[in-house]
């Protein structure tokens, strides 16, 4: 059954501007507003009470409902509003970003395809209005389906034949003005239970129209997000290509990306899906503990279909399983105590045949509904958002790696598909775009010097086609491993394998020199995963008695090659617990010794034990631009986030600093958590008061520049900071409030000497795709 959804909109004064139409929603220039899924009803038809079919019990004393009673009811009534932008607020600290100085000249010119094409907007007046919607909707499909349904109905007469665009949240876009200047429009919408509620809805900034016009003569925009740029990345066609938003009146060039490939989860019946996970069959025994919350991790977020009640298939959202199986599980009802079992054999005539599997936890978590596993179906189309494990990665890059000509191919083909010539908005925007992939000339860069110990045979080296090895070099600065230890984690591996290969790797450092034990301070130790935590703490301890207090210093680690969390197991346990540094290695790799990889596994040691592999043969005579001519520290900033609905866990920034000059060439350091998607790096710069010693300063960028001095001996006299990570929303906020942090904190350790600051801001998206001619 369907629900009604009532939105009274008002419509308030529109104002003229040279803005930007909406980007589309699933084409590249297709309508945002396209007809919703579900059926849509005139404003005159009547509307019903928002009610829907339950299809599970509820527990906590909850009464069962009926058919016709919903189980989860959605939001029935609202108000939109559209009324004039506001202009983008400016910049207080007048912030001035440093133009380009010119265009590169290294390297070998070359003429390469682009994913662009050119296109052609034509002049028009364009009219922006924002749009508020009441009650707030988080979903934009949901907005884009009631404006579209407003169109449907409206545009041939209260519109004047106008066919508007419209962001999905407060931006709508017209080709001229609309015929009046406020009008309250009443639409009733049909929608399916897809468990849609109120929310507050984020306003939008308005585009400047004559930042656009700007930014399309190649100016520099102050303040405010690309104009070009969309804000959402979920712009995406049926061919899994992705398109940038409509330009602004202007000649300018539409990226129109190769296959944007993602892992999706496998539609499968539930019982099914959890096979899979646990790697047996599930239906002829009750699950253990530990597979019981493998299944509920995977299954955790994502969306179900019921099956039991044939055509009518109910979505809900899983945030768990009960931890008892499904015959033990009772609730009230009617003032009397009722199974599952029975439940759902009376109410539907579904006999529920895996009575010892859990039910799914769905609906609202204090009053959940339960429903059987096998009554479930994983919905098509939902995205994998957890990590993937070894075979599930090569199998996704086996997808995803295709020569230059097969992407040109998938592009043309995308283009074709989209038909732009055809496409409505384009002609009500004039905008005319070219089939043909744009020519641009290039440049392949040189490869640098690189320069390695002169004891080797060779001390210099010059990549070739970006490839090279270690034959006949030694390591620059070489580390030095006296004491370490192994641990064998797979089972196909025998003890002797394991052994011999261990002893390969440290004869294979000690050729690359690196002053390395051959022998290691305690025989190898051979465990089962699920050990990990013990083993880890009994081989540190055994190793220390052993050394007689002297601390073990590296631990070499076999892991089986589908490892699951281990991995990240030993590395939180060492690095965090032990002080240890540790070396991870498949066991795929122990049984076919390969020389090659033996060097590139002694690389990473000697690095993580304070070595330098190589250094570049310019930093060595000081010709490295803007980095030889004075005492120069590098930082790197990014920030990692955990997914949308893990509200739970915290964001993880990351800072590195070079610790050698004029090298650059090895880097420290530091993590701190901060508040869940906060982007803003909070722990740049700190105070806080200490009873003995008052107004006390610190953060990550102090404790670096601390340790450069001490590293160098040399106080840096430039600072270059390199910060990833920034959508286009967000670039002028973290700018101006990071870059007074790092102002804050050289102001404090550093006062006495004059410094260069160069901040250089990396946007994340990578839509530019050249193919050689």
């Amino acid at each position: 059954m369907l629900e009604v959804l009532e939105v009274p909109w008002t419509v308030v004064g529109g104002k003229a501007a040279g803005g930007c139409p909406g980007p589309p929603r699933r084409q590249a220039l297709q309508s945002s507003l396209a007809q919703p899924k579900a059926a849509a009803r005139s404003p005159g038809a009547g509307g019903k009470k928002c009610n829907s079919g339950a299809s599970g019990p509820r527990r906590n004393g909850a009464r069962a409902r009926s058919k016709e009673e919903a189980v989860v009811p959605a939001a029935c009534t609202g108000v939109v509003a559209v009324a004039p932008a506001e202009p983008p607020p400016v910049s207080s600290k007048g912030l001035e970003l440093c133009r380009r100085p010119g265009f590169g000249r290294a390297g070998t010119r070359c003429v390469v395809k682009a994913n662009h094409f050119l296109a052609e907007v034509a002049d028009k007046d364009l009219t922006q209005y924002d749009v508020k919607i009441t009650p707030e909707v988080r979903s934009r499909s949901m907005n884009r389906a009631i404006v579209a349904e407003l169109v449907r109905l409206y545009r041939a007469s209260d519109l004047g034949m106008r066919l508007p665009a419209y962001d999905g949240r407060s931006n709508l876009y017209t080709a001229g003005r609309l015929p009046f200047d406020a009008r309250e429009f009443v639409i009733r919408l049909a929608v399916d239970d897809d468990g849609v509620s109120g929310a507050t809805a984020r306003y939008t900034q308005s585009a400047d129209p004559y930042a656009i016009t700007l930014y399309l003569q190649g100016e520099r925009v102050q303040g405010g997000p690309s104009p070009s740029t969309p804000e959402s990345s979920s712009y995406a066609s049926p061919s899994t290509t992705t398109a940038s938003p409509a330009p602004p009146p202007a000649y300018t060039r539409v990226p129109i990306s190769d296959m944007s490939s993602t892992a999706f989860v496998e539609p499968l019946p539930v019982i099914d899906f959890a096979a899979q996970i646990v790697g047996k069959d599930v239906m002829s025994r009750p699950l253990s503990d530990a597979n019981r919350v493998r299944i509920k991790k995977a299954l955790r977020d994502l969306k179900v279909e019921i099956t039991h009640r044939g055509s009518l298939r109910r979505k809900y959202r899983v945030f768990g399983l009960t931890a008892q199986p499904t015959h033990e599980l009772i609730f009230p009802i009617d003032d009397e105590m009722k199974s599952v079992v029975e439940y759902f054999t009376e109410m539907y005539g579904f006999t529920i045949k895996q009575p010892h599997l859990p039910c799914l936890l769905v609906g609202n978590q204090k009053k959940p509904n339960y429903l059987p596993m096998e009554a479930c179906k994983i919905v098509e189309g939902q995205r994998y958002k957890k990590r993937l494990n070894e075979k599930q990665i090569t199998s996704l890059l086996k997808v995803t790696c295709q020569r230059p000509g097969d992407k040109e191919m998938d592009i043309r083909r995308t283009v074709h598909q989209n038909g732009y010539d055809q496409d409505p908005y384009a002609k009500e925007f004039g905008i005319n775009i070219s089939d043909k992939l744009t020519s641009i000339e290039a440049r392949v860069l040189p490869a640098p010097w690189l320069k390695y110990h002169d004891t080797g045979k060779e001390s210099e080296c010059l990549p070739r086609v970006g490839e090279w090895d270690m034959k006949n070099k030694k390591v620059v600065n070489g580390c030095i491993v006296n004491h370490w230890a192994s641990i064998n984690f797979s089972r196909s591996v025998q003890e002797s394998t394991a052994s011999g290969f261990c002893q390969e790797l440290a004869q294979t450092c000690k050729l690359l020199g690196m002053e390395f034990n051959s022998e290691p301070a305690i025989p190898m130790y051979s465990a089962r995963p699920e050990q990990a935590v013990q083993v880890l703490k009994h081989v540190y301890n055994a190793a220390l008695k052993k050394l007689k207090g002297k601390e073990l210093e590296l631990l070499l680690v076999i892991l089986p090659d589908n490892n699951g969390a281990l991995y990240g197991d030993i590395k939180r346990i060492c690095e965090t617990e032990l002080g240890l540094m540790s070396q991870c290695c498949l066991a795929k790799h122990v049984f076919k010794i390969c020389k090659r990889y033996l060097a590139n596994v002694s690389l990473k040691i000697n690095v993580k034990m304070g070595g330098r592999n190589t250094i570049l043969l310019d930093a060595v005579s000081r010709r490295i631009p803007l980095v030889s001519d004075i005492p120069t520290i590098i930082f790197g900033a990014d920030v990692t986030h955990p997914e949308t609905r893990e509200d739970n866990s915290p964001s993880i920034a990351a800072v590195v600093a070079s610790q050698d000059w004029p090298e650059v060439t090895k880097y420290a350091g530091l993590v701190c958590a901060q508040a869940y998607r906060q982007e803003l790096i909070q722990d740049l710069y700190k105070t806080w008061h200490d009873p003995q010693r008052g107004t006390v300063t610190g953060g990550m960028i102090r404790e670096l520049l601390i340790s450069f001095r001490k590293a160098t001996g040399q106080k840096p006299l430039r600072i270059i900071f390199y910060r990833d990570g920034i959508s286009a929303g967000q670039f002028h906020q973290v700018l101006l409030y990071e870059l007074d942090a790092i102002r804050k904190v050289v102001n404090d350790v550093l006062p006495i000497i004059g410094h260069a600051y160069t901040n250089i801001l990396i946007n994340p998206l990578d839509i530019f795709r050249p193919v050689h001619l």
